[in-house]
């Protein structure tokens, strides 16, 4: 049996990328963005956005849906910016994308009305870095909606993987309990307002399908809505 390699990020998406779609296309992601669009303010009329970690822009798509004004799109992929801009056509003159690091965005603070972040902050080794730049680029009183594999998939072993070339690969993920996130939200003074832990929809797996059956017993993602409510608290990153 082989061994599927496991890539770190940029390099996994840039192989990924000529193939990834603007819309969720496997059974987690279908779970998961349920959940995300549950929790996006459904009237996002004159907002600006930030989507961290927008890869070939689904959120995107999905904000500017909701009637926003401005989207500040980031990836760390060059090569997945292109295909969101490829992707999004004519809506590109709402939309201005930017190549950064989750933990270091490209914008200035206080940005967004509301801070999208879809299934993004497992790529990344350190949880507080990255939720203190969605809070920094967040204006107070803004929203972050924001998810990720749930860490349940990590104990069993799931990989976030893909196929190109004919070859199984995975990119480098890293599980963030929940534990984390409330720690970190703490520190950093934003509010936890919801918490969603969706289950896998029967109706959204292929016939014939072949996969982990304990899927279906289990959370496979974990979503929240958090507002900024205050200042980090000083040293919080040390």
């Amino acid at each position: 049996m082989s061994v599927t390699p496991v890539l770190e990020p940029i390099d996994a998406y840039e192989l990924w990328a000529a193939d990834y779609p603007a819309h969720a296309h496997n059974p987690v992601m279908h779970a998961e963005e349920r959940a995300m669009l549950e929790l996006l303010p459904r009237d996002l009329s004159g907002a600006t956005v930030v989507d961290a970690g927008c890869g070939s822009g689904r959120y995107v798509r999905h904000v500017l849906a909701r009637g926003a004004a401005r989207v500040h799109g980031v990836d760390l992929s060059p090569a997945m910016l292109a295909r969101a801009e490829a992707e999004l056509g004519s809506d590109m003159s709402r939309v201005v994308l930017s190549e950064g690091d989750l933990d270091a965005l490209p914008l200035d603070g206080a940005t967004a009305d509301v801070t999208v972040c879809g299934l993004t902050v497992g790529h990344v080794e350190a949880l507080e870095p990255a939720l203190a730049e969605l809070c920094r680029v967040t204006r107070p009183g803004g929203y972050i909606v924001c998810s990720d594999v749930h860490p349940i998939g990590h104990a069993l072993g799931w990989l976030r993987d893909f196929k190109a070339g004919g070859r199984r690969y995975a990119a480098r993920h890293t599980s963030h309990l929940y534990s984390h996130w409330h720690a970190a939200c703490a520190r950093l003074g934003l509010a936890i307002e919801q918490v969603r832990e969706p289950m896998l929809d029967p109706r959204d797996i292929p016939a014939n399908a072949h996969f982990d059956r304990k899927a279906l017993e289990v959370p496979v993602a974990l979503v929240f809505l958090l507002r900024r409510v205050g200042a980090p608290v000083p040293g919080s990153q040390s």
